[in-house]
């Protein structure tokens, strides 16, 4: 949500940085996620100041352009060179001095520098009005009024909008912070905190008078429930134009385009206030007549936006004697909105059911700033004051008059929140003990109102624009943040619970494994789990009748729960690529989610995903990329590290691979892993390569908890190694070759390592070399020459008798 801070010094007169009071803000829990200026001219006319032409004279070498001296305020008239045709002497004119940056009207920046035009040196630039950015003419410079002092900076001259605009991560629950009205009434209570206390200062509304009963506009709520409170008023002679000026500085401060004064006007105030508005064009109201109420399912709405939508019958519409004109607290229709034809409203200010708005704009996938703040609970008490504080602006700016009396219909008053504070509580929650003439303070800063103090608490009424705070926690809670979470004292003393537990238990090995990739170079990642039902289409490993879809979608990319964690990791890798971040290695623990015939099923899994080169680009490597055997070796790392072994190995049939192997353990598969498609990968606009593995990490938890590990001392005997020159046929690989060795000789055999494989000339058709090493050693004595030859000739043996190889 972004406040002007301009627009919020209209509230509570302050005369601190933007900076200062961020701070205070996000002490009182409305968070700033950054400030940014605002100019209603970019560049804020900074550099621009005023300047008096002393002399203008014609360039020696060119006919089009003019040397002139400028007085600027300074030591010394400066030279500037100009090539406008109305350039003269005595002129008071616009200067950009030396280093001032400018922008065409495409946004682009340029700085203005010393140099030569032609031979004669220029210290600066006379401008026109388009190269300020003040308007778009270029017949030539700005002459401006004579009365004006050299050196005067132009932006204190031109009317023009310099602003702070403060981003706040708002959360769900402050709903009354929606406005600028809303963040000054917390900033006051800050401020008291401080011993600086300032008044809220509320626009007035006397001025609002009716001046004729012209028109009557019958107005009947037919669902209550949905519309607790409604209100309305008719104002005529209307001029639909654009709005001036500082409306439009406002509205385009805080990111909002300016449509008209009628439209501009409803957005002011909801901004200002959090009370949303909708002008109905009176003369496409039929009947003049308002209905409040829901329509029957299937019934046909064209929305502002020119789409065509489909109702339910739980969306309460706005509705005249014959047509549905506007869902209610959402999104208007197309043919009852203002125009430019439009010379009478009907303004309505409503009060609408938090949940039926919420339902109804998530069904129609609409998110509007009027269905943002009734979905969350705005003010039912402001109801009116928004609506005559609208029509005062309206007429202000587009001239008209009040023709009508206010229609509010609210029949059931929601009544303001009773709640009992208890000391003792406060300070067992706060930890600390506070005074309390500070807690009583606090509260009534917060417009609560105190009804009675005992010695054990307070009784309070809660007004109704905070309806988030409905118990004796919630009052803490407030009390506190005003107070200032960093005011609360850490005491010296610090109590712990020792507690036994296994070192198996899950979030261990999770932790080891997750430490252990971390030191390998890989950065965790935490996607989220809501996913795009699209994503089924990629892979027949997925089905979309499995999928666990949301009830209240926020839209159809975040409607179901994901069922593989390749599609979020590819997602992660794509942004990353197309940043300039190329080699990318990331690890996420997570779980997928399945909604099966006898059940829902959630499944933990540990993914990995590497791409691009194996080390950043240094002098010092040779910038090899990672393949599927680097990926082999994390994942052997891992099961090392668990004490996991005799793992089978097995090739993968998966859709979402091109080559992919699997590790498993009985009927059991921990992993599957190898190299994403290219199908799959086009769909995320990646031509890299990317390599995946997904473990079952259910799996993975259970062997590693029964899973000993086993301490030996390490050999004080050396070890040998004696090497082969296989050749083989092509369909074998090199798991056959170690099972083989493993079997034939189990004591005195430690490793077999595959260090050479050649495959191509000079070689039989259809076979391939492979070159291996053997490690031998024996723990208790140092191997003989006769053990060596003995053991390397029975796997001599072995491997040409079942595999046919023999040695080259």
């Amino acid at each position: 949500m972004k406040i002007s801070y301009n627009w919020l010094k209209q509230f509570i007169d302050i005369d601190w940085s933007a900076e200062k009071t961020g701070e205070l803000l996000t002490d009182l829990g409305l968070e700033i996620e950054g400030i940014q200026a605002y100019h209603s001219v970019k560049g804020g006319l900074e550099g621009i100041v005023i300047g008096h032409i002393l002399t203008c004279e014609q360039h020696s070498n060119a006919d089009r352009l003019k040397v002139t001296t400028v007085d600027i305020g300074g030591d010394a008239p400066v030279q500037i060179v100009c090539g406008a045709k109305n350039v003269a002497a005595g002129q008071k004119v616009p200067v950009a001095t030396i280093g001032t940056t400018l922008y065409t009207q495409e946004g682009e920046a340029w700085t203005i520098k010393k140099g030569k035009i032609r031979g004669e040196e220029s210290h600066g630039m006379i401008c026109a009005e388009d190269e300020l950015g003040l308007g778009n003419s270029h017949d030539g410079i700005m002459v401006l009024d004579d009365a004006l002092i050299p050196g005067t900076a132009a932006a204190a001259v031109f009317d023009i909008e310099n602003d702070q605009v403060f981003e706040i991560g708002l959360t769900p629950n402050r709903a009354d912070a929606m406005s600028h009205w809303g963040v000054a009434r917390d900033l006051k209570a800050g401020l008291l905190q401080h011993e600086i206390n300032k008044a809220l200062i509320t626009p007035s509304t006397s001025s609002f008078k009716i001046e004729k009963r012209l028109n009557k506009i019958d107005v009947e709520v037919l669902d209550g429930e949905k519309a607790p409170r409604y209100a309305g008023v008719v104002i005529s002679g209307l001029k639909v134009t654009d709005s001036p000026e500082w409306l439009q500085h406002k509205l385009k401060a805080i990111g909002l385009s300016p449509i008209n004064n009628i439209v501009d006007v409803t957005n002011y105030v909801l901004h200002e206030l959090g009370q949303p508005l909708h002008a109905f064009d009176l003369n496409k109201i039929a009947e003049n007549k308002i209905e409040v109420k829901t329509l029957e399912a299937g019934t046909k709405f064209t929305t502002l936006d020119g789409i065509e939508r489909e109702l339910h019958e739980e969306d309460l519409m706005i509705c005249d004697g014959e047509k549905p004109m506007c869902i209610a607290g959402v999104f208007g229709g197309a043919d009852s909105g203002v125009t430019e034809a439009t010379q009478s409203i009907f303004l309505e200010s409503a009060y609408f059911n938090p949940v039926s708005i919420r339902k109804t704009a998530k069904r129609h996938g609409l998110n509007t700033d009027a269905s943002f703040r009734f979905e969350r609970g705005i003010d039912p008490n402001i109801t009116e004051y928004a609506l005559t504080r609208a029509a005062i602006l309206m007429m202000e700016v587009a001239g008209g008059e009040i023709t009508s009396e206010i229609v509010d219909i609210y029949p059931k008053k929601i009544e303001d929140q009773q709640v009992f504070l208890n000391f003792d509580n406060a300070t067992k929650l706060i930890g600390e003990e506070l005074p309390r003439e500070v807690i009583k303070s606090i509260l009534m800063s917060l417009d609560i109102k105190i009804n009675n103090v005992t010695e054990s608490g307070i009784g309070m009424t809660i007004p109704a624009f905070r309806n988030d705070v409905t118990r004796e926690a919630d009052v803490i809670e407030e009390i506190l943040r005003v107070y200032g979470y960093n005011n609360i004292n850490f005491g010296n003393k610090l109590n712990a619970t020792v507690s036994t537990s296994s070192r198996f238990e899950d979030h261990k090995i999770t932790n080891v494994i997750g430490n252990q990739l971390a030191s390998l170079g890989f950065y965790e990642m935490m996607a989220n789990s809501l996913t795009t039902p699209s994503y089924s289409t990629l892979s027949t490993n997925i089905n979309e009748h499995h999928h666990v879809e949301m009830l209240n979608p926020l839209g159809k990319e975040l409607s179901v729960l994901r069922q593989s964690m390749l599609f979020s990791g590819l997602e992660a890798i794509s942004y990353n690529v197309n940043r300039r971040r190329s080699n990318v290695k990331l690890f996420e623990f997570g779980k997928t989610y399945h909604n099966y015939s006898d059940g829902y099923q959630e499944d933990k899994h540990l993914t990995l995903f590497v791409t691009g080169h194996k080390t950043e680009e240094t002098w010092s490597s040779n910038n090899e990329s990672t393949n599927f055997f680097y990926l082999k070796g994390i994942v052997s790392s891992i099961f090392e590290k668990l004490g996991i072994n005799k793992l089978k190995s097995s090739v993968a049939i998966n859709d979402m691979y091109s080559d992919a192997m699997g590790l498993s353990l009985g009927k059991k598969q921990l992993v599957t892993y190898g190299k994403v498609s290219k199908a799959v990968l086009k769909k995320f606009d990646l031509t890299q390569d990317v390599y995946f593995a997904d473990f079952n990490w259910d799996y993975v938890l259970e062997i590693a908890a029964r899973t000993d590990i086993k301490f030996k001392e390490i050999p004080k005997y050396p070890s040998v190694r004696r090497d082969f020159a296989l050749l083989l046929d092509k369909k074998v690989n090199f798991e056959e070759i170690t099972n083989i060795a493993n079997q034939t000789e189990k004591k005195l055999l430690k490793e077999v390592n595959l260090f050479d494989v050649y495959e191509g000339a000079n070689l039989p058709d259809g076979k391939k070399s492979y070159a291996v090493s053997f490690l031998l050693q024996d723990e208790k004595s140092t191997l003989t020459d006769k053990q060596i030859d003995k053991t390397m000739s029975k796997l001599q043996q072995r491997f040409e008798r079942e595999l046919g190889a023999t040695l080259r």
